[in-house]
């Protein structure tokens, strides 16, 4: 059993932990109560008492809180606290319509550090790391995130920041950094062009954390392979409080999250009906300690599922799967719904497939068609693997593909998130 699961004792126990998240839950509804005119007018609307609200079996009652709601004209419309109390904010990046400003009180900052700090601690960091930390500062969650974890953590921090291949590449040289933070998208972009340098064999890489975006095994095991490290997935959004809000373990069979600051349920994403544990639904969050921006059943369209299953690695968190897709982002072709971790997974199950591929769908006649390129295994050449991943994709996600394999290195890359589906069938 790890040294976490040792110091935090029967805490996780689930009726000790239900107790604990009924109480949470209940001055999370005083605090709305007194503070937010947008959750006092939504659980009007709804029917709903503040006071009707005891335990966390309740959570079921409470009416969902959409994105775009978030989006309000007034940037602060959803704070919930007095202002004198916010320290700072923070905002999503707005590429799906307007930004969401979301206000941290001093609590709020640090129980994101605690969070953060666990997570570094869970996969193996220690105060005498030097962390490489490459996205965004600013407005964005993810850089001042991972500093204030290393800050908690006693690590060296390297604050980077995105972009500048060259100079990444120089300063994970000169400072001899042992720890690498981005998005798996940049974290392959960065170990190929180490080996393309031939600089791969002197970076003194031990671990990377990768989060933001949906990566599969394959690119993983690029990543690995190349520069002689484990790479661990951790997972957040902005309007929850950003990433750290859970990571994978040692053992890479799901996500570990934090009940005693969020609570999940997994909902079908279409009947908004609860599913059961194992079964896989759009993920729900509801923020049980947050003070600038609390979120009740918070619609976060990612698709995973939660697994009861106590995990063999020895932490009592609960698990949730790594993240399969968003429910906004799956596409339905030729009437089969089809997201891109199953891609993912059928390339990992195909032999001579590297993990950078690109679906295209369009539409010609009237009729679906799709066309999935998807890069050769440089190290395991397969003359059959455009044919076996055709049949695969039929037999696995039950759709007719074309299929073209193309040289190692030939699809782009990039410093942020990879763009993977390619959705032509509405342009004019």
């Amino acid at each position: 059993m790890s040294q976490v699961a040792k110091i935090i004792g029967d805490e996780y126990h689930p009726v000790l932990l239900k107790e604990k998240q009924s109480i949470l839950l209940r001055r999370l509804m005083e605090r709305l109560q007194e503070y937010s005119c947008f959750y006092r007018k939504k659980l009007e609307q709804a029917g709903i008492s503040f006071a009707d609200i005891k335990s966390i079996d309740d959570v079921k009652y409470l009416p969902f809180t959409e994105k775009e709601e978030l989006r309000q004209e007034e940037a602060l419309a959803l704070m919930a606290a007095p202002e004198e109390e916010i320290i700072r904010i923070h905002s999503t990046s707005g590429t799906t319509g307007k930004p969401v400003i979301v206000p941290y009180t001093r609590k709020d900052v640090d129980d994101w550090a605690v969070m953060m700090e666990r997570c570094m601690r869970m996969v193996g960091l220690e105060s005498s790391d030097r962390v490489h930390i490459t996205p965004g500062y600013g407005l964005w969650t993810a850089g001042i995130g991972f500093q204030t974890g290393c800050e908690r953590l006693g690590a060296m921090a390297v604050p980077m920041g995105p972009g500048n291949t060259e100079k990444q590449l120089a300063m994970l040289l000169d400072m001899q950094a042992t720890v690498l933070i981005g998005t798996a998208s940049y974290g392959l972009l960065l170990a190929e062009e180490a080996k393309k340098r031939g600089i791969a064999d002197q970076l003194k890489l031990r671990k990377a954390i990768f989060g933001s975006e949906r990566w599969g095994e394959k690119m993983r095991t690029r990543m690995e392979e190349i520069l002689g490290l484990e790479t661990y997935d951790i997972y957040g959004l902005t309007e929850i409080y950003g990433p750290g809000i859970g990571i994978d373990c040692d053992l890479h069979c799901g996500i570990h999250y934090f009940p005693e600051y969020i609570y999940c349920e997994i909902i079908d994403p279409q009947t908004g009906e609860i599913l059961p544990p194992g079964e896989l639904g759009e993920l729900v969050i509801t923020t049980l300690t947050k003070e600038g921006m609390p979120l009740l059943r918070y619609r976060t369209r990612d698709l995973t599922y939660l697994d009861p299953t106590p995990c063999k690695c020895g932490l009592p968190y609960p698990l949730m799967g790594r993240i399969l897709g968003r429910s906004d982002d799956t596409v339905k072709i030729k009437g089969v719904n089809v997201y891109p971790g199953q891609v993912e997974d059928v390339i990992r199950m195909t032999p001579g497939l590297s993990s950078e591929y690109q679906m295209i769908i369009e539409r010609e006649d009237g009729k679906d068609s799709v066309l999935i390129r998807v890069e050769e295994d440089p190290e395991r050449h397969n003359p059959k693997a455009a044919r076996e991943f055709k049949h695969n994709i039929k037999a696995i996600i039950n759709i007719i593909a074309d299929v073209e394999v193309t040289p190692y290195q030939t699809l782009p890359r990039s410093e942020k998130k990879s763009k993977r589906v390619y959705d032509r069938r509405n342009l004019d």
